[in-house]
């Protein structure tokens, strides 16, 4: 895995390449003319109290903080595909990740989709911060003789590391959560102190129920139907052990975290039942009675506790 940084990404957005693709995607002309206008010459300066910076145009990048620029960079970025079926390139805003299937150690569609991502991105004003960018492997072979060489961008080696931080979720190359645990629940603990002195405080129960759910349980849920199926035991207990702190300072009983990992784990089953368009959608295939879905095979307890597996039982022990 390939955790691709770019230096101001929002900024480097050219409008008349925006509008080129808008055009490629048959969107109404009108409205691509519209979005050039909102992009181009716009006036702008820094405020510093009383005072006031020259102000210059910018004729270059979306405006950040902007409802539409996430939707304008996505529409940019649309023409950045694999070009190897054994690759895949998963974007979210300006987050991107290029993902390589090695077989028979052949890197070779892997290592030639890195490059032409890079190509890709000096054709389309995007600056790729070599520093930044960092490489994950996972490899569960148990006799692994092979030696992975650095992956080269622009010249300059990208770094390999054992665990990164990727839309808020640790990813360790053996997969175990254990270091994606310890961060929640370091963080959880720094806020379990604000809910003390709020009981200091003699905040009524309500009030400190909302707190945790806000502050706290957000922390400790936060993608949990990702990776708390194949948690260890070690980490749930240490996970569960933040909410009964939380229940002892609260005074109130609180979900456990199984009980939400379900919840979530079915509502967003659901939710892809839902959209015929989602990616995976044809995972949720009915048996020919109509009543049950067709449980996946799994040859790995890794992939038995991840989460479609999980929500396929969940689905059919719901019904």
């Amino acid at each position: 895995m390939l955790f691709v940084d770019f230096s101001s990404a929002f900024n480097t957005v050219i409008p008349s390449k925006l509008t080129t693709k808008l055009g490629d995607l048959e969107i109404n002309t009108s409205l691509c003319n519209w979005i050039m206008d909102f992009l181009t010459n716009r006036p702008q300066h820094v405020r510093s109290g009383h005072t006031h910076s020259t102000t210059i145009t910018l004729n270059t990048g979306v405006p950040q903080g902007c409802v539409l620029s996430p939707f304008l960079y996505s529409l940019y970025t649309h023409d950045c595909k694999p070009v190897h079926g054994s690759n895949s390139i998963i974007k979210f805003a300006d987050d991107t990740t290029v993902i390589g299937l090695i077989s028979d150690n052949d890197e070779t569609a892997y290592r030639e989709e890195v490059q032409h991502l890079a190509t890709w991105c000096a054709d389309n004003n995007l600056l790729l911060n070599t520093n930044k960018t960092k490489e994950l492997i996972v490899d569960f072979r148990k006799k692994n003789g092979s030696t992975h060489d650095p992956i080269h961008i622009n010249g300059m080696v990208v770094e390999r590391v054992s665990s990164f931080k990727f839309l808020g979720t640790t990813i360790s190359e053996e997969l175990s959560w254990a270091t994606n645990t310890s961060s929640l629940v370091k963080k959880a603990h720094q806020r379990l102190f604000f809910l003390r002195t709020l009981k200091k405080n003699q905040l009524s129960s309500s009030i400190l129920v909302n707190f945790y759910r806000c502050a706290i349980e957000s922390i400790l849920t936060s993608c949990i139907s990702v990776w708390y199926g194949n948690c260890s035991v070690a980490d749930r207990k240490a996970l569960q052990r933040v909410v009964k702190t939380a229940q002892r300072i609260t005074g109130t009983p609180l979900p456990a975290l199984e009980d939400i990992q379900r919840k979530r784990c079915l509502r967003r089953a659901r939710s892809i039942l839902k959209d015929s368009s989602h990616p995976d959608h044809g995972l949720f295939n009915l048996l020919p009675s109509g009543r049950r879905f067709r449980s996946l095979r799994t040859r790995t307890t890794r992939f038995r506790n991840s989460f479609f597996p999980k929500a396929v039982s969940l689905l059919n022990s719901s019904l």
